[in-house]
């Protein structure tokens, strides 16, 4: 049997509650580096261009939000095109926010916060979450889907990573080439394996009852779950 025939349980260096500060933050900021260079940011853009056709506004909750890059891709896509964005990213590592507001020009509309997602008080045009679904239990990951479907009332975004084995091959050639920080080059590959085929994700919102969403592939080794109502 293949050994990405199964979804690896393994858990991730980075999300030990003792990870020091400047480890987190030289982490998330070569993560940001990788979500560039794999376009991690395109298939959540181009969603909010279909979810957003024809408004000039909209709110939206970015869930683990970690340093903020994919906030700040959004609040300049918004800005370039004269709509008014209020943003507002939750990471539950309490180190998190700090980098993110390190790392973000001042002006940009996003309000980071720490804590759980489902604690934040407001509800949002869109719920969106990128390369975070695959760190979740399945418990975890049904609370978060049903969470979505309550309390996002234009659209919601899966934006994750396909367990493919080219995937898999080639990350860490790249991660290698790059010389990122040791846990991005090993953590990567566990994304990689602890991340999912369209089948089970088809088989997770029956179980979340959800009915209504797509799972798409994006290029290049996305797979991504789109709920537009």
């Amino acid at each position: 049997m293949s050994r990405l025939a199964l979804r690896s349980r393994e858990e991730e260096q980075m999300d030990a509650a003792d990870l020091p500060p400047e480890t987190l933050a030289a982490v998330l900021a070569d993560l940001a580096q990788v979500n560039t260079l794999t376009l991690a940011r395109r298939p959540t853009l181009a969603f909010l261009a279909r979810a957003l056709k024809g408004r000039r506004s909209f709110s939206l909750l970015d869930v683990g939000s970690g340093e903020g890059d994919m906030l700040r891709a959004i609040a300049r896509w918004a800005a370039k095109r004269g709509i008014e964005a209020r943003l507002v990213g939750v990471d539950l590592n309490p180190n998190a926010a700090p980098a993110a507001r390190a790392a973000t020009p001042a002006g940009l509309p996003i309000d980071y916060r720490t804590g759980d997602y489902a604690d934040q008080p407001e509800s949002f045009d869109l719920i969106v979450s990128s390369l975070v679904t695959h760190h979740m239990s399945e418990d975890q990951l049904d609370r978060y889907l049903r969470f979505s479907e309550a309390r996002a009332a234009r659209a919601w975004l899966v934006n994750d990573l396909h367990r493919h084995r080219l995937a898999y091959a080639g990350y860490p050639l790249l991660a290698r080439a790059m010389r990122w920080h040791r846990i991005v080059r090993e953590d990567g590959t566990l994304s990689i394996a602890r991340s999912f085929r369209p089948a089970e994700w088809h088989a997770i919102l029956a179980r979340a009852g959800i009915a209504d969403a797509r799972v798409v592939r994006r290029f290049p080794f996305r797979l991504c779950v789109e709920r537009l109502r």
